[in-house]
């Protein structure tokens, strides 16, 4: 496995790759990997023969008073991780090669509508520095097939929705939720929970899984379907965010006969915010 840090040698591995005739996929990352990473690069594995990862702890998509200074940053041991799983090339830039100017200055991508919702009411530049870095990397690595976990449902149909608009040729792939033997979904904001937290933390995907046997059953008030299950997780010590039953394809309140609805839920359990989500239909 190859390790670079500069935008040029990326591209110089790349271009080669490209005129050899080679497909290449693109998982990109903030490290302090899980086996829910590794798992998107084993699928990335499968779509080409060759696959590169990055890891950038992103300063667009941390608001104030988050946790960017903070967040784990583990980038030995993620390479180590990487190589054993088969990667071709880590790319482990710098800030300063991603924004070469004060933030403020930078051209930034937004996707109006789907960024507002959800995760985008309590964190307002999120997505934006989401959709703004993501677009960077695909013009980066110009792969063919970008992987990203389907825990978080909302930025992997923002990016759909970038994608489609800005006409970038690159197919996006969701992988399902992996989850511990608890049922918490892996999440590298897990490592800030107590143990006490732990314990528990699986509430937060058994109260979704109540809600969805709720509306399977025939129970479609979900408004008061959201709050039992707001009020199932404060009881347990959560701080819910949110927890709203939505469309799939573009997050709007469910309508009769949609296609695919879903369960969304953020909440806090100490300083961890911990977000999942299942299909309903």
């Amino acid at each position: 496995m190859q390790t670079v840090h500069h935008i040029a040698e990326l591209r110089a591995q790349v271009a080669a790759w490209k005129q050899a005739g080679e497909r290449v996929a693109l998982v990109p990352t903030m490290g302090n990997l899980h086996r829910g990473h590794l798992c998107l690069v084993e699928r990335a594995r499968k779509l080409a023969p060759r696959t590169v990862a990055s890891i950038f702890v992103n300063p667009t998509q941390f608001g104030p008073n988050e946790d960017f200074a903070g967040y784990p940053r583990t980038l030995a041991d993620d390479g180590r991780q990487l190589e054993a799983a088969g990667l071709d090339l880590l790319f482990a830039p710098e800030a300063t090669a991603i924004y070469p100017r004060p933030l403020a200055e930078m051209t930034q991508v937004s996707v109006p509508g789907l960024s507002q919702l959800l995760c985008g009411a309590n964190r307002p530049v999120h997505f934006g520095g989401v959709a703004t870095v993501v677009a960077k990397l695909f013009n980066l690595v110009q792969p063919d097939v970008a992987v990203f976990g389907e825990k978080d449902w909302q930025q992997l149909i923002i990016i759909r929705r970038m994608t489609a608009d800005l006409d970038l040729p690159v197919e996006i792939i969701g992988v399902p939720t992996v989850r511990e033997a608890d049922s918490l979904a892996m999440s590298s904001r897990n490592g800030y929970l107590s143990a006490e937290e732990l314990a528990i933390a699986p509430t937060l995907y058994a109260t979704l899984q109540a809600a969805v046997e709720q509306w399977r059953a025939g129970d479609r008030e979900y408004i008061a379907l959201e709050n039992a299950a707001k009020a199932r997780l404060a009881a347990a010590g959560f701080r819910p965010d949110y927890v709203e039953i939505r469309r799939a394809d573009d997050l709007q309140r469910p309508e009769g006969n949609d296609a695919e609805v879903r369960i969304f839920a953020a909440a806090w359990l100490g300083r961890a915010r911990l977000i999942d989500n299942l299909a309903i239909t």
